[in-house]
């Protein structure tokens, strides 16, 4: 990323939410940004995982300028390149376990052969395989974070994006979602991890701090 800013204009007002952030993420790495709310720390995320793209600037991902295509071309980017792990798991309430981590093969162009074996071989890794057939209101929500996770991985993503996957979560829940996520990057996932909490970002090799849309460095 090369001089990332973000301007919304909300009415007369441009809020610039980003004001020129330089960050380099390198394969395989495990990187914590973290910030108060406000810092622009989910803005950020968005422009990582193509969400949203930049008001100016470069970010190239997968070999690919990425600050300037189109709707479209985002999409595949995204499902091709980029799984997602949010605070609030976003499953279907009415699909099972497994058709939940099954969602993302729906939206590829060639829907990968063996999807089924692989869905049930992640529930096993993230230590629910015996939850399949359950749906997610019979899940605590630990549980349906480890879902969440096997989801971001159904595609096979160079790249997981974790936005407060720990939120919701206890202590013991969240120490057992940090570990899972640090044996995903341990197995080559590049894995950025968005977080206010300093104990969860503490699982990072790097910590980036964001403060006001800037990076800054702590003393």
């Amino acid at each position: 990323m090369e001089d990332i800013k973000k301007t919304y204009i909300m009415g007369n007002q441009h809020v610039e939410v980003l004001k020129g952030i330089n960050l380099n993420i390198e394969k395989g790495e495990f990187i914590s940004i973290m910030g108060t709310s406000g810092s622009g720390k989910t803005t950020l995320m968005n422009i990582i995982g193509c969400l949203d793209v930049p008001t100016s600037g470069r970010y190239i991902l997968a070999d690919r300028e990425v600050s300037r295509l189109t709707d479209d071309e985002l999409s595949v980017i995204r499902n091709e390149h980029v799984g997602f792990v949010f605070q609030n798991f976003y499953l279907l309430p009415y699909a099972t376990v497994l058709e939940n981590v099954l969602l993302p093969t729906l939206y590829i162009e060639h829907q990968m052969d063996g999807s089924d074996k692989r869905a049930r071989e992640l529930l096993k890794l993230v230590g629910i395989e015996k939850r399949a057939r359950f749906k997610p209101n019979q899940l605590s929500g630990g549980e349906q974070q480890r879902v969440a996770i096997a989801r971001a991985l159904i595609n096979n993503p160079e790249l997981v994006l974790a936005d407060e996957p720990t939120g919701q979560l206890d202590n013991k829940t969240t120490e057992e979602i940090m570990n899972i996520l640090t044996t995903m990057n341990k197995q080559g996932k590049t894995v950025v991890l968005i977080t206010h909490d300093a104990t969860v970002a503490g699982y990072a090799e790097k910590v980036v701090h964001i403060q006001d849309g800037i990076i800054i460095e702590l003393p």
